[in-house]
């Protein structure tokens, strides 16, 4: 299940930098040796990278899971959360190229009340009370021990016991205090009150109210869609809203998740990944907080649900204008041909986005190497070269990594903004932004949450297909400050620093 990856600028050069968790020795759970470092990668920009690990400290302790990356104390530098079985750290950025472990002090260990040190897979920065200050939401999975997992057998093979077998575990959210210390809110703000068996973590306002929600994607459990009321308090909506449960009423094995409008109608739909049979679920935000399982008529399910994929995330790959699927695609465990008659390792998939909300798999296109089957798990998404394409970064289970890079030979138009918040986060988290051009509209959110275990560059991508400037971008700061720029000339970064009320 390990395997997360973060895209993020560590050093403020404009590139993005890799990070890497890693495991550790078994049963011990320490990474004795350094082939079990987590591993921070510095983007060189000509195409390579050199492992920075030890000079930054972040060589980590534990079995890490999934990583957060996010500026939580707006000096302008981008930290990192780590998490893990029973370990996890917060990493400051010192603005020097190292980092501290700070995870004691701001108190974010990842306690939970009467369980003690919990099986955290994944994590996310939000600013759930739009105070300018980013908090940060735990995802954890099962009530796990590995000195006391009794062995299991299926078909007279080894096998992992199945995750129905185990108690779920509530999920923490830390209130950020301003002061480099947080708070545990979990139970004032009703989160702790449902036990989960959590993997995948998104944000998003999916009803528009200018508070973010999170959406959590659950383990052969029903999905959990917290709608964040506004006074410090969460209720999960989910059965209602319609995304608990799939079509068929099922739970799945959910993993990774992205919450972004899909079909451009301006609300921020989810899609999941889940094991094969059942099909990867996309729910369409209908409006008045309710959702559809629009999946079959997507074209997703007949050409997912013979699959299992854990990373997830929906990028304009191509820059028409509308946003693809990305899966990192392989089965659960490595004598899966021997229990299930299906193969462990699989081939990463792309689904092309032709509008209305509909889907092809176009990942034979993509490329001979793209083929090449592999035990993926976490993926993040970002411009790792500057040239409005979005690559892709995913992980290998025992292997090396893959790094995609968009080689796209269309000559449609894009642009992408580096939000700089004031009054809202640094980050600018959470900021909803609209463009216009003469080919109609798109929105999408500032977010890092996105897929399995992973962070996503902070930075909001456009499409433009064939217009060549933007006829206008509006923003919606956390804080609730609007902004309106006109006229933009397409194929640039730009930079937009949220402006006084």
């Amino acid at each position: 299940m390990a395997g997360g990856v973060a895209l993020f600028d560590y050093n403020n050069d404009g590139l993005l930098d890799i990070f890497f968790t890693n495991g550790a020795a078994i049963p011990s759970l320490e990474k004795s040796n350094p082939s079990y470092w987590n591993r921070l990668f510095r983007n060189n920009g000509d195409g390579t990278f050199t492992d920075v690990t030890e000079k930054a400290g972040l060589q980590g302790i534990g079995y890490s899971m999934g990583v957060a990356a996010a500026d939580y104390d707006n000096d302008g530098f981008v930290d990192l959360y780590v998490t893990g079985l029973n370990r996890n750290q917060l990493f400051h950025n010192n603005g020097d190229g190292t980092f501290t472990d700070v995870t004691a002090k701001a108190g974010v260990a990842g306690m939970v009340p009467k369980l003690g040190k919990a099986w955290s897979v994944t994590a996310g920065w939000f600013d759930y009370n739009n105070d300018g200050l980013l908090d940060l939401f735990v995802v954890n999975y099962l009530n796990y021990s590995i000195s006391t997992a009794t062995p299991c057998v299926q078909q007279g093979h080894p096998a992992y016991c199945s995750p129905v077998d185990f108690l779920g575990t509530p999920n923490i959210l830390y209130h950020n205090n301003g002061d480099g210390t947080f708070t545990d809110v979990s139970d004032q703000s009703h989160i702790s009150q449902y036990l989960g068996k959590g993997m995948g973590l998104a944000f998003a306002d999916y009803d528009n109210d200018g508070f973010t929600d999170v959406f959590v994607s659950n383990d052969t459990f029903e999905n959990y869609l917290f709608h964040n009321q506004g006074d410090g308090t969460f209720a999960n909506i989910a059965l209602p809203a319609g995304v608990a449960y799939n079509a068929f009423g099922n739970a799945i094995a959910g993993m990774g998740a992205d919450f972004r409008d899909i079909d451009n109608d301006g609300l921020p739909d989810i899609f999941e990944t889940a094991m094969f049979g059942e099909g990867f679920p996309i729910y369409k935000n209908l409006g008045d907080g309710l959702f559809q399982d629009v999946t079959a008529a997507a074209g997703l399910a007949a050409l997912t649900s013979r699959s299992t994929a854990w990373g997830a995330g929906a990028f304009d790959f191509d820059n028409d204008g509308n946003k693809d699927l990305f899966t990192a695609n392989s089965d659960i465990l490595d004598n899966a041909m021997e229990l299930a008659h299906r193969p462990f390792p699989l081939s990463n998939r792309i689904f092309r986005n032709k509008g209305n909300l509909s889907f092809e798999d176009v990942s034979a296109n993509a490329g001979a190497s793209f083929q090449a089957r592999a035990a993926h798990r976490g993926a993040a998404f970002g411009d790792l070269n500057n040239d409005g394409k979005i690559d892709a970064v995913v992980t290998v289970l025992n292997g090396p990594p893959e790094i995609w890079m968009n080689r796209s030979r269309n000559r449609n138009h894009w642009i992408i903004l580096n939000l700089v918040g004031v009054k809202s986060n640094r980050d600018g988290l959470g900021t909803k932004v609209k463009i216009t051009t003469s080919l109609g509209s798109q929105s999408n959110t500032a977010t890092t949450a996105v897929g399995y275990n992973s962070s996503s560059d902070k930075r909001v991508h456009f499409g433009l297909g064939t217009a060549g400037i933007v006829d206008t971008i509006e923003l919606t700061w956390p804080s609730g400050i609007k902004q309106v720029l006109k006229n933009i000339q397409a194929d640039q970064i730009l930079t937009v620093t949220e402006t006084s009320p």
